[in-house]
């Protein structure tokens, strides 16, 4: 048996990424409440629109909502409209293609690659010789890893397509020195809870375009016209931050750095511990990136990975000595009272997705059954078919919560070990 039971469970949850709170958090919230700025304006909603645009590098940060707020007012400031094709990460996050939806919008999903888990700049280019009128692509930086953004902007630019830079999951990550978020014309932010600083929620429209910033706050505050009465020429969204929201916000925002270099050390120590295992850790272009290690996450080797079927909301495996998979390793970390994550199932596999077009850097790959084992293949032979689906198949995310001891951590370690046994 696997299971050697040489650890004892957790007393206390160890939680995949909660929020990490400092105390200066409740002296803005309270400032808020002392002061009666309760609602979507005050000085916690203007300082850290100050200090997220600062910190990014860009002229305007609007706080709005969420993450999925900013997106969606991204798409629209994009001039998405109904059935217009839309280029998007495949491997993410459902909030980062449902706002192209919300305006009528059709996203085309670009396969994954290998290098940094996001989008491949070889299937874009394929999606644009595909569809050469698509004017709007939407990337998101995966677990906070930068994605390979100099080449797919450099793409953008060169079929004239406007980049909407989906950086909810990589606040403070940076690629050749320059932040996340400030690379497309329209950068996104999320400060939702379980993100690398939290305001339980919240999120950030960057841009350097002055109209674009206040063409956001108003469409974020139900678009009222400047009149003496409630006045409307365009559709509205209560999308604004509220000031409260801002304040814990703004109390997390110093601690920034901090959180990032403790979940580097979280990675690294994986990394170390797991080294001799069929196993590696996400990976990311050590000599241009710097990622924010939001999440620390793994794939096993194909050779290492036992029978493991999933169906669309189920999943079965078949324990086999020296090898193991994501559900055997996940399900043994539940027992230990251990939060793990399977990664992102890619948009293209999603039940409202399928019909989607989806583009590998073969062609167009739409209605594709190709299975881990066949992606494994073709690569052998130069080729990379649905990539993203061959990581959903062997990766999971590892618990990262930046308050998690390294006894805690040594003891994970110790159980994803046990699981080759």
């Amino acid at each position: 048996m696997k299971d050697t039971e040489m650890f004892k469970p957790f007393e206390k949850k160890i939680w995949l990424s909660s929020p990490t709170m400092h105390g200066e958090e409740l002296k803005y919230i309270t400032e808020a409440y002392e002061t009666n700025w309760m609602s979507t304006v005050g000085e916690n909603i203007d300082e850290v629109e100050r200090m997220i645009a600062k910190k990014i590098g860009v002229e305007y940060a609007v706080a709005l909502s969420a993450g999925t707020a900013s997106i969606h007012l991204a798409v629209k400031l994009a001039g998405v409209k109904p059935g217009d094709k839309v280029f998007c990460s495949d491997m993410t996050f459902d909030a980062t293609v449902n706002p192209v939806v919300y305006e009528g919008g059709v996203p085309v999903f670009i396969d994954t690659e290998y290098d940094t888990w996001n989008m491949d700049p070889v299937a874009l280019e394929k999606a644009f010789e595909l569809y050469p009128d698509v004017k709007v692509v939407v990337i998101a930086h995966l677990y906070g890893t930068p994605g390979k953004i100099d080449e797919i902007k450099a793409i953008c630019d060169k079929h004239g397509a406007l980049l909407i830079e989906d950086a909810t999951e990589s606040l403070g990550a940076s690629y050749k020195g320059i932040q996340t978020g400030s690379f497309g014309k329209i950068g996104c932010l999320s400060c939702n809870g379980n993100k690398i600083i939290t305001g339980s929620s919240g999120g950030f429209l960057l841009t350097n375009d002055s109209w674009a910033a206040d063409k956001v706050r108003k469409w974020s505050t139900q678009a009222k016209e400047n009149a003496p009465w409630y006045q409307h020429a365009e559709i509205g969204y209560n999308y604004r931050m509220s000031n409260l929201i801002a304040g814990v916000i703004r109390g997390q925002i110093p601690y920034l750095d901090e959180h990032i270099a403790q979940k580097k050390a979280i990675y690294e120590r994986y990394k170390k511990g797991l080294e001799d295992l069929p196993v590696h850790m996400n990976p990311y272009d050590v000599e241009n990136s710097m990622p924010n290690f939001w999440l620390s996450c793994l794939i096993v080797n194909s050779d290492a990975m036992c029978k493991q079927v999933r169906e669309e909301c189920d999943v079965s495996y078949v324990s086999e000595a020296g090898k193991s998979c994501p559900t055997e390793i996940l399900e043994t970390l539940l027992k230990y009272n251990v939060e793990g994550r399977p990664i992102w199932k890619p948009m293209h596999m999603q039940p409202i997705y399928r019909n989607n077009e989806f583009v590998t850097r073969q062609g167009n790959a739409r209605g594709t059954s190709i299975t881990s084992l066949e992606t494994e293949a073709n690569e052998e032979c130069g080729l990379q078919l649905d990539v993203g689906r061959d990581i959903f198949h062997r990766g999971l995310c590892l618990p990262s919560d930046n308050k998690m001891t390294q006894e805690q951590q040594d003891k994970i370690i110790g159980i994803v070990r046990g699981c080759f046994i």
